[in-house]
């Protein structure tokens, strides 16, 4: 049986999901005694080795980008995420951090739609807007304190998804120019060396074992990544957006078991909503192609 493009991408994504929370698990737990920025630095600097030798094997030439300007663009704004996002790592739970990130996919739908013209069917936005219901329930901002119950950790969380949406969608139009391996390639070589300033002056020595461990982290986020671009060049951002809801499960599950951190009933009530709109949508673009 001939799989849907949109279906192809959605899969790609799920498996990008379940690489991303793996590794904010260990980057998390690499946090709590390391600087957030130089975990995220060497995060990147083992993802560029890691990608890099098979990157070669398409030649020297291939591995030039037809777009210098966007991969640049996109690096600046990955950058920028990146420094938000690992400046609240510490600051939220795992759960939080998933959840939270989950407003990415309503900022990539709504841009795509403002600067790339995508058509966002009401399957789509309907799952979306379903999905995200299901963070607000995970969340609960009527019961915390403060800014709407926001904390600065999740504040800072909340603005990172927002620049890593722009980086999204400059990889969606970079799929119209480059393979999805050297687009991941730049974009971890740009993201390295934007990020040297900011932990020259933070560095702390790591022991064996950490650099094992983040040589762990280079494969994961490669891997994630590469999925990533995978999925963007099967199918609309719209389609495959509502897909990423899943990682709060994934994210419950690895709370628990490194952190021992028990959802609370809200947590699962939103899960189980999130669940159910992802699913739904799954089946519904799979029925649209036949």
């Amino acid at each position: 049986m001939l799989m849907s493009a949109s279906l192809r991408g959605m899969l790609w994504m799920a498996a990008n999901g379940a690489l991303y929370v793996l590794l904010s698990t260990v980057l998390k737990r690499l946090a709590q005694d390391l600087d957030p920025w130089q975990v995220g630095f060497l995060r990147y600097l083992m993802g560029t080795a890691v990608v890099l030798p098979a990157a070669l094997r398409l030649g020297v030439r291939v591995l030039w980008p037809q777009a210098p300007k966007l991969q640049l663009l996109r690096g600046l704004f990955h950058a920028g995420g990146m420094l938000l996002w690992f400046a609240a790592l510490p600051l939220v739970t795992l759960v939080e951090l998933t959840a939270i990130g989950f407003s990415g996919p309503i900022f990539v739908c709504l841009g795509a739609v403002l600067f790339l013209r995508e058509r966002m069917t009401a399957a789509r936005s309907g799952a979306v807007s379903i999905g995200f219901l299901g963070v607000i329930i995970v969340l609960r901002p009527w019961q915390g304190e403060g800014l709407g119950g926001v904390s600065p950790g999740m504040l800072m969380m909340l603005a990172s998804a927002l620049v890593f949406a722009a980086s999204f969608l400059v990889a969606k139009v970079l799929t119209r120019h480059d393979r999805p391996v050297v687009i991941v390639l730049w974009q971890h070589l740009w993201v390295t060396l934007l990020l040297v300033p900011f932990v020259l002056s933070r560095w702390t020595a790591l022991s064996a074992t950490q650099w094992l461990v983040f040589a762990a982290c280079g494969v994961l986020g490669a891997g994630g990544h590469y999925c990533m671009a995978r999925a963007f060049r099967a199918a609309d951002l719209s389609a495959v957006q509502s897909v990423r809801f899943l990682e709060l499960v994934w994210a419950m599950i690895m709370g628990y078991l490194v952190f021992s951190t028990m959802p609370a009933a809200w947590t699962v009530l939103g899960g189980s909503v999130i669940f159910a709109s992802t699913l739904w949508l799954a089946r519904h673009e799979a029925r649209a192609a036949r």
